[in-house]
Protein backbone atom coordinates (compact mmCIF):
# COMPACT_ATOMS: atom_id res chain seq x y z
CA UNK A 1 0.00 0.00 0.00
CA UNK A 2 2.95 2.00 0.59
CA UNK A 3 4.28 1.46 -2.53
CA UNK A 4 0.99 2.01 -4.45
CA UNK A 5 0.48 5.84 -2.51
CA UNK A 6 4.60 6.74 -3.43
CA UNK A 7 3.92 5.75 -7.14
CA UNK A 8 0.41 7.68 -6.93
CA UNK A 9 2.02 10.55 -5.71
CA UNK A 10 4.86 10.27 -7.91
CA UNK A 11 2.21 9.80 -11.44
CA UNK A 12 0.08 13.21 -9.53
CA UNK A 13 3.45 15.18 -9.07
CA UNK A 14 4.36 14.30 -13.11
CA UNK A 15 1.00 15.27 -14.29
CA UNK A 16 1.10 18.43 -12.41
CA UNK A 17 4.73 19.44 -13.48
CA UNK A 18 3.81 18.54 -16.99
CA UNK A 19 0.41 21.11 -17.06
CA UNK A 20 2.23 23.86 -15.00
CA UNK A 21 5.37 23.69 -17.14
CA UNK A 22 4.33 25.68 -19.79
CA UNK A 23 2.73 28.50 -17.34
CA UNK A 24 6.18 28.86 -15.77
CA UNK A 25 8.35 28.67 -19.17
CA UNK A 26 5.87 31.54 -20.98
CA UNK A 27 6.68 33.79 -16.96
CA UNK A 28 10.77 32.91 -17.63
CA UNK A 29 10.73 34.05 -21.04
CA UNK A 30 9.09 37.33 -20.15
CA UNK A 31 12.08 38.02 -18.47
CA UNK A 32 14.52 37.45 -20.92
CA UNK A 33 16.48 40.17 -23.22
CA UNK A 34 14.96 40.23 -26.76
CA UNK A 35 15.63 37.86 -28.74
CA UNK A 36 17.22 35.32 -26.14
CA UNK A 37 14.12 33.05 -26.64
CA UNK A 38 14.30 32.32 -30.46
CA UNK A 39 17.48 29.88 -30.16
CA UNK A 40 17.06 26.43 -30.52
CA UNK A 41 16.43 24.55 -27.68
CA UNK A 42 14.98 27.36 -25.61
CA UNK A 43 16.63 28.52 -22.48
CA UNK A 44 14.47 27.56 -19.34
CA UNK A 45 15.66 30.91 -17.65
CA UNK A 46 17.09 33.81 -18.23
CA UNK A 47 20.37 34.74 -18.63
CA UNK A 48 20.12 38.32 -17.42
CA UNK A 49 16.41 39.23 -16.10
CA UNK A 50 15.12 42.26 -17.27
CA UNK A 51 11.25 44.23 -17.35
CA UNK A 52 11.99 45.72 -20.50
CA UNK A 53 9.43 44.20 -22.23
CA UNK A 54 7.24 44.69 -19.32
CA UNK A 55 8.25 48.48 -19.49
CA UNK A 56 7.22 48.57 -22.99
CA UNK A 57 3.69 46.80 -22.62
CA UNK A 58 2.72 49.48 -20.59
CA UNK A 59 4.81 52.57 -21.60
CA UNK A 60 4.22 52.46 -25.17
CA UNK A 61 1.75 49.85 -25.76
CA UNK A 62 -0.99 51.12 -23.93
CA UNK A 63 -1.16 47.72 -21.90
CA UNK A 64 -2.68 49.80 -19.09
CA UNK A 65 -5.61 50.86 -20.75
CA UNK A 66 -6.40 47.45 -21.99
CA UNK A 67 -6.29 45.65 -18.94
CA UNK A 68 -8.50 48.49 -17.56
CA UNK A 69 -11.15 47.89 -20.57
CA UNK A 70 -11.21 44.01 -18.81
CA UNK A 71 -10.90 44.22 -15.92
CA UNK A 72 -13.83 46.98 -16.08
CA UNK A 73 -16.18 44.40 -18.70
CA UNK A 74 -15.11 41.80 -16.33
CA UNK A 75 -16.69 43.48 -13.41
CA UNK A 76 -19.75 44.81 -14.91
CA UNK A 77 -20.63 41.43 -16.65
CA UNK A 78 -20.07 39.61 -13.54
CA UNK A 79 -22.45 41.90 -11.41
CA UNK A 80 -24.69 42.17 -13.83
CA UNK A 81 -24.71 38.31 -14.57
CA UNK A 82 -25.51 37.73 -10.73
CA UNK A 83 -28.21 40.47 -10.48
CA UNK A 84 -30.52 38.54 -13.47
CA UNK A 85 -29.40 34.77 -12.72
CA UNK A 86 -29.46 34.59 -9.22
CA UNK A 87 -33.09 35.43 -8.66
CA UNK A 88 -33.98 33.37 -11.82
CA UNK A 89 -32.52 30.28 -10.13
CA UNK A 90 -34.27 30.60 -7.49
CA UNK A 91 -37.74 31.66 -9.13
CA UNK A 92 -37.93 28.41 -10.86
CA UNK A 93 -36.47 26.49 -7.74
CA UNK A 94 -38.81 27.57 -5.65
CA UNK A 95 -41.47 29.87 -6.63
CA UNK A 96 -44.30 28.45 -8.37
CA UNK A 97 -46.22 29.69 -12.04
CA UNK A 98 -47.43 29.20 -14.69
CA UNK A 99 -45.34 27.28 -16.92
CA UNK A 100 -42.32 26.80 -14.81
CA UNK A 101 -41.18 23.32 -15.48
CA UNK A 102 -41.74 23.34 -19.34
CA UNK A 103 -39.96 26.74 -19.58
CA UNK A 104 -36.95 25.77 -17.75
CA UNK A 105 -37.24 22.54 -19.71
CA UNK A 106 -36.91 24.52 -23.00
CA UNK A 107 -33.91 26.53 -21.18
CA UNK A 108 -31.78 23.34 -20.51
CA UNK A 109 -32.62 21.77 -24.31
CA UNK A 110 -31.12 25.56 -25.58
CA UNK A 111 -27.57 24.18 -23.78
CA UNK A 112 -27.32 22.01 -26.64
CA UNK A 113 -27.08 24.99 -29.11
CA UNK A 114 -23.77 26.34 -29.65
CA UNK A 115 -23.32 30.38 -28.33
CA UNK A 116 -21.78 31.03 -31.92
CA UNK A 117 -25.14 30.42 -33.64
CA UNK A 118 -26.39 33.46 -32.36
CA UNK A 119 -23.03 36.00 -33.17
CA UNK A 120 -24.42 37.26 -36.31
CA UNK A 121 -28.02 37.96 -35.21
CA UNK A 122 -27.06 39.20 -31.94
CA UNK A 123 -24.38 41.72 -33.56
CA UNK A 124 -27.58 42.72 -36.35
CA UNK A 125 -29.41 43.59 -33.41
CA UNK A 126 -27.03 45.55 -31.67
CA UNK A 127 -25.84 47.79 -35.00
CA UNK A 128 -29.52 48.45 -35.01
CA UNK A 129 -29.73 49.92 -31.74
CA UNK A 130 -26.78 51.84 -32.09
CA UNK A 131 -24.68 49.30 -29.56
CA UNK A 132 -21.58 48.71 -31.61
CA UNK A 133 -18.36 50.04 -30.51
CA UNK A 134 -19.99 50.16 -26.67
CA UNK A 135 -19.37 48.89 -23.72
CA UNK A 136 -23.08 48.14 -23.45
CA UNK A 137 -22.95 45.80 -26.60
CA UNK A 138 -20.04 44.33 -25.17
CA UNK A 139 -21.76 43.04 -22.02
CA UNK A 140 -24.80 41.85 -23.65
CA UNK A 141 -24.02 38.27 -23.75
CA UNK A 142 -23.46 38.09 -20.46
CA UNK A 143 -26.37 39.33 -19.08
CA UNK A 144 -28.51 36.07 -18.36
CA UNK A 145 -26.55 32.86 -18.82
CA UNK A 146 -28.42 29.68 -19.05
CA UNK A 147 -25.72 27.42 -17.49
CA UNK A 148 -25.54 29.90 -14.45
CA UNK A 149 -29.55 29.58 -14.20
CA UNK A 150 -29.08 25.78 -14.02
CA UNK A 151 -26.28 26.03 -11.38
CA UNK A 152 -27.80 28.25 -9.38
CA UNK A 153 -31.46 26.59 -9.57
CA UNK A 154 -29.74 22.80 -8.50
CA UNK A 155 -28.38 25.06 -5.38
CA UNK A 156 -31.45 26.20 -4.64
CA UNK A 157 -33.15 22.99 -4.48
CA UNK A 158 -31.74 22.44 -1.45
CA UNK A 159 -32.77 25.28 1.00
CA UNK A 160 -35.75 23.80 2.74
CA UNK A 161 -39.25 24.78 1.93
CA UNK A 162 -39.74 24.93 5.26
CA UNK A 163 -37.77 27.70 6.74
CA UNK A 164 -39.38 29.54 3.66
CA UNK A 165 -43.04 29.22 4.92
CA UNK A 166 -41.98 29.81 8.28
CA UNK A 167 -40.43 33.05 7.38
CA UNK A 168 -43.36 33.85 5.10
CA UNK A 169 -45.90 32.87 8.15
CA UNK A 170 -43.91 35.39 10.72
CA UNK A 171 -44.40 38.49 8.33
CA UNK A 172 -41.91 38.55 5.87
CA UNK A 173 -42.01 39.84 2.15
CA UNK A 174 -40.81 37.87 -0.66
CA UNK A 175 -37.59 40.84 -0.91
CA UNK A 176 -37.09 39.97 2.34
CA UNK A 177 -36.75 36.19 2.38
CA UNK A 178 -34.53 36.72 -0.49
CA UNK A 179 -31.98 39.05 0.93
CA UNK A 180 -31.89 37.67 4.43
CA UNK A 181 -32.24 33.69 3.78
CA UNK A 182 -31.55 32.58 0.49
CA UNK A 183 -28.57 35.13 -0.08
CA UNK A 184 -26.43 33.91 2.18
CA UNK A 185 -27.78 30.28 1.80
CA UNK A 186 -26.16 30.64 -2.08
CA UNK A 187 -23.34 32.05 -1.09
CA UNK A 188 -20.84 29.05 -2.20
CA UNK A 189 -22.85 29.19 -5.40
CA UNK A 190 -22.80 33.01 -6.20
CA UNK A 191 -19.00 32.78 -5.62
CA UNK A 192 -18.64 30.07 -7.80
CA UNK A 193 -21.42 31.74 -11.30
CA UNK A 194 -19.36 34.72 -9.93
CA UNK A 195 -15.71 33.93 -10.90
CA UNK A 196 -17.11 31.76 -13.77
CA UNK A 197 -18.64 34.67 -15.53
CA UNK A 198 -15.56 37.21 -14.51
CA UNK A 199 -13.19 34.29 -16.34
CA UNK A 200 -15.34 33.72 -19.46
CA UNK A 201 -15.73 37.39 -19.98
CA UNK A 202 -12.15 37.79 -18.78
CA UNK A 203 -10.71 35.34 -21.38
CA UNK A 204 -13.30 36.11 -23.96
CA UNK A 205 -12.26 36.97 -27.48
CA UNK A 206 -14.42 36.45 -30.44
CA UNK A 207 -17.17 38.86 -29.25
CA UNK A 208 -15.34 41.70 -27.95
CA UNK A 209 -13.11 41.40 -31.21
CA UNK A 210 -16.58 41.92 -32.87
CA UNK A 211 -18.32 44.33 -31.34
CA UNK A 212 -15.26 46.59 -30.42
CA UNK A 213 -14.11 48.52 -33.09
CA UNK A 214 -12.07 51.40 -31.51
CA UNK A 215 -8.83 50.14 -30.57
CA UNK A 216 -9.20 52.31 -27.15
CA UNK A 217 -12.03 49.73 -26.36
CA UNK A 218 -9.58 46.58 -26.61
CA UNK A 219 -9.95 43.85 -24.23
CA UNK A 220 -6.91 42.42 -23.44
CA UNK A 221 -7.07 39.16 -25.41
CA UNK A 222 -7.83 41.00 -28.47
CA UNK A 223 -5.28 43.67 -27.98
CA UNK A 224 -2.38 40.79 -27.12
CA UNK A 225 -3.80 39.53 -30.76
CA UNK A 226 -3.77 42.79 -32.56
CA UNK A 227 -0.08 43.12 -31.04
CA UNK A 228 1.12 39.41 -31.90
CA UNK A 229 0.38 40.96 -35.97
CA UNK A 230 2.96 43.61 -35.37
CA UNK A 231 5.39 42.00 -32.76
CA UNK A 232 5.38 38.63 -34.36
CA UNK A 233 8.95 37.83 -34.29
CA UNK A 234 9.52 39.64 -30.51
CA UNK A 235 8.65 36.11 -28.22
CA UNK A 236 9.48 37.80 -25.39
CA UNK A 237 7.40 40.67 -25.66
CA UNK A 238 4.33 38.62 -26.71
CA UNK A 239 4.95 36.03 -23.33
CA UNK A 240 5.00 39.41 -21.31
CA UNK A 241 1.83 40.35 -22.43
CA UNK A 242 0.48 36.41 -22.05
CA UNK A 243 1.73 37.21 -18.12
CA UNK A 244 -0.35 40.52 -17.63
CA UNK A 245 -3.57 38.52 -19.52
CA UNK A 246 -3.53 35.70 -17.22
CA UNK A 247 -1.42 36.47 -13.84
CA UNK A 248 -5.07 38.36 -12.65
CA UNK A 249 -7.91 35.54 -13.30
CA UNK A 250 -5.14 33.21 -11.67
CA UNK A 251 -4.98 34.99 -8.91
CA UNK A 252 -8.20 35.75 -8.28
CA UNK A 253 -9.10 31.98 -9.23
CA UNK A 254 -6.47 30.85 -6.59
CA UNK A 255 -7.81 33.46 -4.09
CA UNK A 256 -11.49 31.87 -4.56
CA UNK A 257 -10.71 28.39 -5.38
CA UNK A 258 -12.31 27.15 -1.87
CA UNK A 259 -15.85 28.63 -2.76
CA UNK A 260 -15.75 27.70 -6.24
CA UNK A 261 -15.06 23.53 -5.56
CA UNK A 262 -17.81 23.80 -2.70
CA UNK A 263 -20.02 25.36 -5.19
CA UNK A 264 -19.46 22.88 -7.71
CA UNK A 265 -20.07 19.78 -5.60
CA UNK A 266 -22.88 21.28 -3.87
CA UNK A 267 -24.41 21.76 -7.22
CA UNK A 268 -23.78 18.71 -8.69
CA UNK A 269 -25.62 16.88 -6.22
CA UNK A 270 -28.68 18.59 -5.06
CA UNK A 271 -32.01 18.43 -6.95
Amino acid sequence: MKLRSVFLNLAVALIALVVLFPLVWMVSVSFMATGEAAVFPPPLLPSHWTLEHYRDLFLNQGMGRYLWNSFALATLATILALSFTVPAGYAFAKLKFAGRERLFQFLVAALVVPAQIGTLPLFLMLKGMGLVNTYAGALVPWLASIFGLFLVRQYALSIPDEMLEAARIDGASEGQIFRRIVLPTLQPIIVTLGLFVFLGSWNDFLWPLIILTDQSNYTLPVALAALSREHVQDIELMMAGAVVTVAPVLILFLALQRYYIRGMLAGSVKG
